[in-house]
This record gives structure tokens, sequence and C-alpha cells, in this order.
């Protein structure tokens, strides 16, 4: 009997392990006549960090807002743990949530507003005082907890702002673009210590941003959207390696990824007055016959002043801008007809006029169906 009840808690867990965090099925919202997210779907892994990128209007704080409970779905389903939570009130699905603006009560202290939610749902004041005790030296705001948001900088107010999430002892914590309203300085040190928080809770979190630097700084995947759909959903190694389509190439790398008409003809690309034997690129379908191509090449991939140059497909360039920024310097010229970037050491002595020998390897390309702008 023992050891029949020691399997079954064993089948109970890797059930657990198996299970999605979070599960989006054929998700829809439509606000009138407009289609703001479209059949969407997407499984979310128990203690993942998932980060959900686009530009303004693409529709990742919807999702979000979706997953939380604050808008009603047109159709489809969402669980948690589990749990459908298609219908259910947003304090009964088991989630934190991080909104852009702080939104902390003026008129108390920090404490106060950690433990405000607490004990509006009735919790034990002795738990209460636990929780936030452990919020506090999770976030190292300590210090903080008797002043009042006004005496807070920024970055402490919105630490507040998690801890406030973190006291709900919740499985899921939703961020919707958290650091939106910080500096540059105080975006890249929360950003560390978001990663942090991950590592040290393991708890499952889904973050929205439109910034790419925190997207794959952050993410152990990253949902790319547009238009209320997924255009990729991979790793932060694969969107910038082998992105899906012409949109993700271009939304992710900074400074963004270079594009150049050419054509496919069997494993012959032209393009730029060049011709390159591409038999070792890693087509996902074989192309057939001849093809309008679209070629992406990224400004920090291609080789300038090294041996590389001698085993290369070369061409000339000249330099028409010159931005040193420390550690790179990049280059403006023109390619084609189209501006082009080169990424360069920021220790490489260039000036506006010079005339540059690049190369490129067939592995750094990226080639594109000029039509679809699907991958090939």
């Amino acid at each position: 009997m023992k050891h029949e009840t020691a399997l079954h808690n064993l089948d109970q867990t890797a059930m657990t392990a198996s299970q999605p965090s979070v599960s989006i099925k054929e998700l829809d919202l439509s606000f009138g006549a407009v289609d703001v997210l479209k059949g969407l779907n997407l499984d979310i892994a128990a203690g993942e960090f998932l980060v959900l990128l686009g530009s303004s209007g693409c529709g990742k704080s919807t999702l979000l807002s979706c997953i939380a409970g604050l808008l009603d779905l047109t159709d489809g389903q969402i669980f948690i743990n589990g749990q459908n939570v298609t219908w259910a009130e947003p304090s009964e699905r088991g989630i934190g949530m991080v909104f852009q603006s702080y939104a902390l009560y003026p008129q108390m202290t920090v404490e106060g507003n950690l433990g405000f939610g607490l004990r509006n749902a009735g919790v034990p004041k002795a738990e209460v005082k636990e929780r936030i005790a452990r919020a506090a030296k999770i976030l190292q705001i300590e210090p903080l907890l008797k002043r009042r948001p006004a005496a807070l900088s920024g970055g402490q107010r919105q630490r507040v702002a998690i801890g406030r999430a973190l006291v709900r002892d919740v499985d899921v914590f939703l961020f919707d673009e958290p650091l939106s309203n910080l500096d540059a300085k105080l975006r890249a040190d929360l950003r560390v210590e978001i990663k942090l928080l991950h590592q040290q809770l393991g708890n499952t979190m889904i973050y929205v941003t439109h910034d790419q630097v925190e997207a794959m700084t952050l993410a152990d995947r990253i949902a790319i959207m547009k238009d209320g759909k997924i255009m990729q959903l991979g790793t932060p190694d694969a969107v910038y390696n082998q992105p899906a389509n012409r949109y993700v190439a271009e939304f992710i790398g900074a400074p963004a990824m270079n594009f150049v008409d050419g054509k496919l003809s069997g494993t012959k690309l032209s393009f730029a007055d060049l011709s390159v034997d591409v038999a070792d690129y890693p087509f996902q379908s074989a192309p057939g016959g001849d093809l309008n191509v679209t070629v992406g090449l990224r400004p920090e991939h291609l080789i300038v002043g090294t041996d590389q140059l001698q085993s290369a497909a070369t061409f000339e360039l000249t330099a028409e801008i010159v931005e040193p920024m420390g550690a790179d310097t990049l280059v403006w010229s023109t390619l084609d007809g189209r501006r082009f970037r080169v990424r360069l050491d920021g220790q490489t002595k260039i000036s506006a006029g010079d005339t540059l020998s690049v190369g490129i390897a067939v592995e750094t390309l990226n080639i594109f169906n000029a039509a679809t702008e699907q991958r090939l």
C-alpha cells in the first residue's frame, strides 16, 4: 500500500512538473469591430521568465490584462496552474501584478503600502508582518519601511510596487512595463535586480516591454508580437540568430539589421554585385527555381580588417557618418541605394570619407522570401 501511495505521489509530481503554469488557448479579444488579439495560443512553463515584446499597439499589454482578469475575452480560455480562470476574478487567479505606474498610496508608509492588500483580504496580522519583512529583505528596502512614497526615489518606489505583488505569495507574477518611467541608469540597475529576484524565487514571471534590451537580458523565452499575433516565440539566442521573418529580424538587434534586395538561384545568392555560394546555409525548406529574396546582415556580423577577409565575399563601402560610442564605433554608409551600418571595435581609427573593405560569412546571413517576408 505504501509503495502504491509513493507511486501515486510520483505520478502527481510528474503531472505538475509537465503542466504549464499559464496556458492560453485560442484567445480572441475584440473591441467592437476591431480585433486586438486573434487566435492566440501560448503555454508558459512553471518557473519560466517569459517576455512579451513588441511596439506600441501590438497587443502585449492587452494580453497581460487578459491573463490578469482585467479584460473579458471575446473567445478562448486561460488556465493558471491547471485551473480554468477564464471568468475568474483577478483576486481568484493567484497572480501578483506590477504596473507601469507605481500607484502607491501617498498617505501610507512603505510598510502600509505593502500590507494594505493583505489586511483587506483578512490575513492575520502576524502573517502580514512576516510577509512584509520577507519581501523587504528580498528587495533590500528594509530601511525604507517607515518612509512615505514622497520621500523615495523612482527606483525605490518601483521596488515597493514589486514588493506589493511579492507579499501576495503567489505562483505567477505579471509585469506591465515596470521600468518605463525610470531613467537609463535606474532601468539597468532594476533590470539586474528583477533577474536576480527571479533566480531567487523561481516563480513564473510574464513581463511586458517594448525594450528589446530588457527582453534579451531578462527572458528565458521571448514572444515577439505584432497586430495581436505572436510573430516568433523562442529563446533570446533563437530570435537573434534565426529570426522567423523580416519583422522579427528588424525588431531585434541594436543597431538594426541591414537589408538588401537579392536573388536566389539554387545555391547561388546574388545581391549588391556579389555572388555567394549558400550551399551551407541552413534552409528551413529547399527553395525551388529563381526567387526574389531579402538578405539580412547584422552590423556586428560584418568582417572588417582581419585575415578572414581573404576567405569571405567582400565589397567596399565609403564611410559617410562615424559614430564613436566608446566600446563600439558605428559607421553609416550606403549599399545598393539603402542605408547600411557597420559596427566596429571602439578603438578602430576611421573618419568620414574613408573606404572600408567589408566581408560577409555565409553562417551569419539571414535570407527571407521577398514576397512573404518569411525566413527561408
